[in-house]
């Protein structure tokens, strides 16, 4: 969900502006939904967390998408793909698309898109998400020599020899070896083509962001909102029915709730703790309470780069410690399942007890593997954010890995999302950290890939295992979809010898709506799809 990142449920929203404008009125047909700042500006291959793919998703159409009762995949943009090799594509786009700055959408706003994102030095988080791509590896900067110039120098090329233009509805790609299911990951926001006006000046791009897609960027207020409006000129089959959107920015889950409650917010897409106990949620909202099963997972990872963690024996001792079911009945009161491998049961692809004993609850045990690996000296600080509703939870966990294992397990919260995403893309992490993560297209590579390869895009631990990249290779190889999905599983697998994460539980997703919206289809991933809800008279 994109790739990285069960993002946060939220971030910082100024004093002045918390909760304040209303929820919009039925006569505007504009509907207000919980968010937060994203990470990055909104450029669609840089946008690899939740919040910020809201936008992205709502703004931009791919060449597929995700159909939201059930996430199957559709053509969008795409006429066709077809391939006879699973390496070699060729991709018809269908005529009459446009952006909203009214350019048609070609070929080339694909192609350019693609070149742009897999260019190292521009940067874009989602880059790896090229790598298949014939020729990505000459658009990657060398690291710089001790004795050399202190920067990196530039790349041979900035294309990808694997991309061609056919014509203006047609291109093709190559891969570097076949990858069975890159069709289906073709809804993914990195994909996203990007308008001509991008390329001219990318900064005015960030600041007035251009899509193709349902929803058009009206404005910004950081820290307290952002509004689209529907596109008119829209080419899509699900046009939206609601005039626009307005994403209002919250500190704190609860405060969101409480809007929720009264009227003043349309959406919420996830539930605080508080409103978990007793079913409270489902009391105050009535049939305006949903849940449906999610592609959501959370986990702790570890910083691998931290010789203190660099023993299995001690990941496996931490993880082994913690009472994933006592933490979901007391914390969530029931709503969350322990993970026993390191993917949701509502995923294609997904093997039941893949993680094995060290998923399993077990202190003795626990104890005796951390004696073996020596012990572990001064206090283990786990960290989250604490604008996003996890500091309940990270309590619990700290607690148990202490009565348990005899560690002096410590949580120590960071402010915002922002700031604790940064240090960990800075592998700047002092402890295990939260790494939660929602699927970004319905098959269980997308909860290995982009984690868990050396160097990917969320790759936060630096866990490098050249056994599980050759697995992925295999898996991308196989020949039907079907077969991928398989050598998947048995990729993951191997994640269970190494544990750069703990896996803690999977979650449904838990959402509301206000009176004022009749219907609304919300993805397993959690993100409502603008363009199926419908208002109340």
């Amino acid at each position: 969900m994109a790739a990285l990142v069960a993002a946060p449920l939220a971030v910082a929203l100024l004093a002045t502006g918390c909760g304040g404008g209303g929820s919009g009125s039925g006569e505007d047909g504009i509907i207000s939904l919980h968010w937060s700042e994203p990470e990055n500006p909104l450029v669609p291959a840089n946008t690899t967390e939740e919040m910020g793919s809201f936008i992205v998703d709502a703004m931009f159409t791919g060449l597929v998408k995700y159909r939201a009762t059930d996430m199957a995949v559709e053509n969008a943009v795409a006429q066709s793909i077809e391939t006879t090799d699973n390496q070699n594509y060729t991709i018809k786009l269908k005529p009459g698309w446009t952006f909203h700055d009214g350019s048609p959408v070609k070929a080339k706003n694909f192609v350019d898109a693609w070149n742009y994102s897999a260019y190292g030095p521009n940067g874009m988080q989602g880059a790896s998400f090229f790598e298949q791509i014939d020729g990505y590896d000459a658009l990657q900067s060398e690291d710089p020599d001790e004795d050399g110039p202190a920067e990196a120098p530039k790349p041979p090329t900035d294309k990808l020899s694997g991309l061609n233009v056919v014509d203006d509805n047609t291109f093709t790609v190559k891969l570097k070896t076949p990858l069975t299911i890159f069709p289906v990951m073709l809804g993914y926001s990195a994909y996203m083509p990007l308008p001509d006006s991008f390329f001219r000046d990318p900064k005015a791009f960030e600041a007035h962001p251009v899509g193709n897609g349902p929803f058009r960027f009206e404005n910004r207020s950081p820290n307290v909102e952002l509004n689209v409006m529907k596109y008119d000129q829209y080419a899509g089959d699900d046009k939206p029915q609601i005039n626009g959107a307005k994403f209002k920015v919250y500190n704190e889950l609860d405060a969101a709730y409480q809007d929720l409650i009264s009227g003043n917010l349309d959406f919420l897409e996830a539930m605080p703790v508080s409103a978990l106990v007793g079913d409270k949620w489902k009391q105050d909202l009535g049939e305006r309470a949903h849940q449906k099963p999610g592609l959501l997972i959370q986990t702790i990872g570890f910083p691998m780069y931290d010789e203190r963690f660099k023993n299995p024996l001690v990941r496996k001792a931490i993880s082994m410690s913690i009472d994933r079911k006592t933490v979901t009945q007391q914390v969530f009161a029931g709503s969350r399942d322990p993970m026993d491998g390191f993917a949701t049961p509502a995923v294609e692809g997904y093997r039941p007890n893949q993680c094995g004993e060290a998923c399993t609850f077990n202190p003795e045990k626990a104890k005796q593997y951390l004696q073996q690996a020596g012990g572990f000296q001064g206090p283990l600080i786990l960290q989250s954010n604490s604008d996003g509703g996890h500091s309940e939870w990270m309590q619990a966990v700290a607690a148990q890995i202490r009565q348990n294992l005899g560690v002096d397990a410590q949580f120590v919260p960071q402010p915002t999302f922002s700031e604790f995403l940064n240090q960990r893309r800075a592998f700047q992490m002092d402890g295990p950290f939260r790494s939660g993560w929602k699927a970004d297209y319905p098959n269980i590579e997308t909860f290995l890939t982009q984690m868990y390869r050396t160097g990917t895009s969320s790759n936060d631990y630096q866990y490098s295992n050249p056994a599980f990249d050759a697995a992925l290779d295999k898996a991308n190889a196989a020949p039907t979809v079907e077969a991928a999905t398989a050598a998947y599983a048995d990729a993951e697998k191997l994640l269970a010898e190494d544990l750069p994460v703990i896996p803690l539980w999977t979650q449904p997703v838990q959402y509301g709506f206000s009176e004022k919206i009749a219907n609304g289809e919300v993805l397993a991933n959690r993100r409502l799809d603008l363009t199926t809800v419908t208002l109340n008279p």
